[in-house]
């Protein structure tokens, strides 16, 4: 009986919180070293109401298939069971997922330093309202790739003012998660209610 009550009060959080969720927003993880690293990720993608965590797995660590990926135990504990509430895929390679995300005409950013010949915007001053947003996150010794960078349509940085000039792969996708949800929420409310205002087309 307990258990069914907990399941019942998470299925209702989950109701709860189903409007405020960010819909066609994807964080993008680039080849991640760490597996801790990754399973604070999908908690920060899952508590700031991102819609899915992709992940580019080169070496093949991670398991194609989703339910095995939210048994994993490592995954479980260091997401704290966020990974099962939570949509993941995993990519062979940093190609694969760009074509995949290009074919569903997603727009690509890259968190990374100013990089030459590009838009580069600081985190709070950016628009992150596209319709449909991916926001890649890179290796947490390597950065991202070129690849990545050239597809992308801007390059988005955090401001920084001590003598450390980094942040951790957990850190910086909260930081930069919260600032992108916080503006597509207000951006889905306004649409929202701008929606209902729209007079009906009388019926021919």
């Amino acid at each position: 009986m307990a258990k069914e009550t907990t399941h019942g009060t998470l299925r209702q959080r989950a109701d709860e919180i189903k409007p405020y969720r960010c819909k066609n927003l994807i964080a993008v993880l680039e080849n991640p070293n760490n597996i801790r690293n990754i399973g604070t990720v999908i908690r920060n993608v899952n508590a700031l109401g991102v819609e899915k965590t992709y992940i580019v797995d080169s070496r093949g660590g991670l398991p194609d298939d989703w339910e095995e990926m939210r048994e994993r135990k490592s995954l479980n504990k260091s997401s704290v069971s966020a990974i099962k509430w939570s949509f993941v895929r995993r990519f062979d390679s940093t190609e694969a997922c760009l074509e995949h995300l290009e074919k569903n005409r997603y727009v690509s950013v890259v968190t990374s330093p100013h990089v030459k010949g590009k838009t580069n915007v600081v985190l709070h001053e950016g628009d992150y309202t596209q319709t449909r947003l991916a926001v890649w996150f890179g290796n947490e010794a390597r950065g991202i790739s070129n690849l990545a960078v050239e597809k992308s349509e801007m390059c988005v940085s955090i401001p920084m003012f001590g003598i450390i000039e980094s942040l951790n792969l957990g850190t910086t996708t909260g930081i930069v998660l919260y600032e992108i949800t916080k503006q597509r929420r207000i951006y889905q409310s306004q649409y929202k209610r701008a929606g209902k205002k729209r007079p009906i087309k009388p019926k021919d």
